[in-house]
């Protein structure tokens, strides 16, 4: 079985986090596993993307970027364990010590490995990340929606074990810039999307964008989105230099039109919902009934009527009820 060491970790972030100090193991609840937490895909030089592999749930995509004295992480995962294992494993690319961590929104699958950070490693997230980690929204309706799909994910019940949300201890409202020897890491927030709070990592000198899940491959979650803000949101990404998306799930793309499509996805399945309430129709059966396979070359996905019913709920409620 897999334990991860607490001499391991202490190498990577600089000490033990206290919270889980007394483990006579230096190991976390869920960290028990076989095999690979992660995979590393090296997008360009001296920045990758972890993707889980399957062995223990960890729940979105980190980005690991490397720079000349440290190392800045996006995002934290869906658990202390999960977290902790990428600290682990990130041995396997760099000695450098993590110096910062940056959550992308507050969803618990991006934001509930913040725990295991000691205070030197600075977390960032945008204002409303921390109002809703540290009021414990990320535990709220989302979280709740999920557990019955989480609980089937290997070693996820397990690293719910002494999960404390944890909220970032530097926030910014608009934009942060950090500069890391020779490079630029810019934290920006052109609105409201996917959550109320989602920021985006350009890196101008490599034109890469890390996303979150604002932008991906696929169809977001809207549970907790703003629609039409969304779009507006999306088409400020068409002004940075970018190359490559590396987003919070799923793989690193660079077909930009991506934007374009979901947009397009976004404003009609708004217009779709909003003539359904009109009709009359419960947000369940609008979510039955609403049809978005003319937006199937984008989303292969998409086989037929239905629609995820947080998404018409979410509508809803911005709707008016």
């Amino acid at each position: 079985m897999r334990r991860l060491a607490a001499l391991g970790l202490a190498f990577i972030v600089g000490c033990q986090s206290p919270d889980f100090a007394g483990d006579s193991a230096g190991s976390v609840p869920g960290s028990d596993f076989e095999g690979a937490a992660f995979e590393f895909e090296e997008v360009m030089e001296g920045v990758y993307q972890a993707r889980g592999t399957g062995n223990v749930a960890v729940g979105s995509n980190a980005a690991v970027i490397i720079n000349d004295d440290d190392v800045l992480l996006v995002d934290s995962h869906i658990s202390p364990a999960a977290a902790s294992a990428l600290l682990d494993e990130l041995r396997e690319i760099t000695d450098k010590p993590v110096r910062y961590v940056v959550n992308t929104h507050f969803h618990f699958d991006h934001a509930h490995g913040n725990q295991i950070y000691p205070g030197e490693v600075e977390v960032i997230g945008h204002e409303f990340t921390r109002e809703m980690l540290a009021s414990g929204e990320s535990v709220g309706r989302t979280y709740q929606g999920f557990q019955e799909m989480m609980s089937t994910q290997p070693g996820y019940a397990e690293g719910q074990q002494g999960l404390v949300p944890t909220p970032p201890t530097t926030t910014l409202s608009e934009r942060m810039t950090l500069h890391r020897g020779g490079r630029e890491i810019r934290l920006l927030f052109f609105g409201r999307g996917h959550t109320g709070g989602d920021i985006v990592v350009h890196l101008p000198r490599e034109r890469a964008l890390i996303t979150g899940d604002l932008l991906l491959p696929g169809v977001p979650f809207m549970g907790d989105g703003f629609p039409m803000d969304w779009v507006e949101t999306l088409e400020e990404l068409k002004g940075l230099p970018v190359d490559v998306v590396i987003p919070g799930h799923g793989s690193p793309f660079s077909d930009l039109g991506r934007i374009d499509a979901l947009q397009s996805y976004l404003r009609d399945l708004w217009a779709r919902a909003a003539d359904a309430r009109s009709a009359g129709l419960t947000a369940a059966e609008a979510a039955e009934q609403i049809d978005m396979s003319d937006h199937a070359d984008d989303y292969p996905s998409i086989t037929g009527p239905g629609v995820p019913f947080p998404a018409v709920t979410r509508m809803y409620e911005l709707m008016g009820g």
